[in-house]
């Protein structure tokens, strides 16, 4: 493989206001991916929360780029085939989430 592109970035464990613990992977300041808070009663919120209570192992991460939201995701997880397989069912046959409101919230300021 010949290298295109290279990061250095930090993965780091942060505690917002409200005391929610996320995964925060920082590419460069002010420019980053933070993980869904599974504790907001938003539509990624509790879908987040839903996905997690079968699938432990699944990430979802917001890019924020200048204290904005981009609107791209990250998502992902270290899955098994017959897991991958459970996972894209589930996906495929609710649409509960929908009827939750999408909410973004101001991004807080990172601290060290």
């Amino acid at each position: 493989m010949k290298v295109l592109k290279e990061w250095n970035i930090k993965v780091k464990l942060v505690k917002t206001k409200r005391g929610a613990i996320l995964h925060m992977i920082e590419l460069e300041p002010g420019h980053f991916y933070l993980e869904q808070n599974p504790l907001k009663d938003s539509k990624y919120g509790v879908a987040y929360r839903k996905i997690k209570e079968n699938f432990p192992e699944f990430y979802m991460f917001w890019e924020i780029k200048d204290n904005r939201y981009t609107g791209k995701l990250l998502a992902g997880a270290f899955l098994e085939k017959p897991e991958i397989d459970e996972f894209i069912t589930l996906l495929a046959k609710t649409e509960d989430f929908k009827k939750f409101e999408e909410i973004l919230e101001e991004i807080e300021e990172v601290g060290e």
